[in-house]
């Protein structure tokens, strides 16, 4: 049975049709079955060029059939793919057409290696955690959603904050007015968690994130907590202010004054294909431009010793020069000898006796 790879794009670019073309017709002289969406075919051939044959998905191929999806666009076309194949196990392959593209593996330049690398099977499955969102009103379910980055309860009216409180695990946290707040994974912890100020969470890292926007409010900070908690947002009815809730910025429903938003990890993650392992921290590196200059990196124990030559260990030297008097003299300063004979009436800094030479025959010192 012939190996089947659905290749989505973003058919509102250009560069992104072409890289559709390119791999669709790179996928069919390896002997693999390219398949596209009818709404994708359609844009495709639009443009009157050339077209390598394919299959269509949900008519001649059924999704559960599909090896691996090639997405070719920014973290959007990755995040829509991913309600593509959220019944099934498939897991997507990124080639980024956009700017950051966080969650893709390759660029648009490794395309022609990117289709190597599928046609060869040269690719793991990476596991992502994704979010399970339920929606009550008036104690009834009135939504039940998920979403891979972040869902969002944001205000609803320009003019007006949301009045919000927060609770994790059945107990209340804070209340405040926020523009929002953001539930999020660690794979959405470089999205809009991100851009509220949130911390970076590595994707291994089995955690939930809890940011609020733009809070009025004095305890407002990221939270991370376990996985096996649950977060919850109400939107309270002290005023008539509305909120919307937002996953992965497509998909979105009103929040009237009185609703509740349950937020755990979903039991069916999203499986993300990866052709190198590539860590994390320069993911992070490269997609941010992250200046690094510097930057030495462990050495074998051979290869430790110092990158500039000591400096040598400069000592202060103390000279000690004797008075006439007896009295010693730092080399640096002048030092008042002490006078027994001066009044013992506190008032001794007034009453020193002047270390100048100029001194009567008697050893007395002249009246000033």
């Amino acid at each position: 049975m012939s190996r089947k790879i659905l290749v989505m794009t973003h058919t509102g670019r250009r560069d992104a049709k072409d890289a559709a073309r390119q791999s669709c017709a790179q996928l069919h002289e390896a002997g693999l079955i390219p398949v596209l969406s009818r709404r994708d075919l359609e844009a495709l051939r639009a443009d009157g060029q050339t077209m390598a044959p394919v299959e269509i998905v949900e008519e001649d191929v059924a999704l559960r059939d599909i090896e691996l999806v090639m997405v070719l666009g920014g973290d959007g076309s990755i995040l829509r793919a991913a309600e593509v194949v959220r019944g099934v196990d498939t897991p997507l392959l990124g080639v980024n057409l956009g700017h950051v593209g966080f969650l893709a593996e390759s660029e648009r330049s490794g395309l022609t290696e990117t289709v190597e690398a599928i046609v060869d099977g040269r690719y793991t499955v990476e596991r992502r955690m994704a979010l399970d969102v339920t929606v009550w009103e008036n104690q009834k379910r009135v939504l039940h959603t998920w979403a891979l980055n972040e869902a969002s309860v944001e205000k609803g009216n320009r003019e007006k904050m949301v009045e919000v409180v927060i609770e994790v695990d059945r107990r209340p946290l804070s209340t405040f007015g926020c523009d929002g707040v953001v539930m999020a994974t660690p794979t959405g912890s470089t999205a809009y968690a991100f851009s509220a100020g949130g911390p970076v969470v590595w994707p291994e890292v089995e955690a939930l994130l809890l940011v609020p926007l733009s809070a009025h409010a004095l305890f407002s900070r990221p939270l991370v907590i376990s996985p096996r908690s649950m977060m919850a947002v109400e939107v309270l009815t002290r005023t008539d202010a509305r909120g919307v809730l937002w996953c992965d910025g497509r998909r979105t429903a009103d929040l009237p004054p009185g609703c509740r938003i349950e937020v755990r990890r979903s039991d069916k993650p999203v499986n993300l294909a990866r052709m190198h392992a590539t860590p994390f921290s320069e993911r992070l590196v490269k997609k941010f431009e992250l200046p690094t200059a510097g930057w030495r990196g462990p050495l074998p124990s051979h290869q430790q010793e110092a990158k500039t030559s000591a400096l040598p260990m400069v000592q202060p030297k103390h000279n000690v020069i004797s008075e006439a008097n007896g009295f010693p003299k730092l080399s640096v300063g002048r030092e008042i000898p002490y006078d027994p004979r001066s009044p013992q009436d506190g008032n001794t800094a007034d009453q020193v006796l002047d270390p100048s030479p100029e001194q009567s025959s008697s050893g007395e010192t002249p009246s000033r």
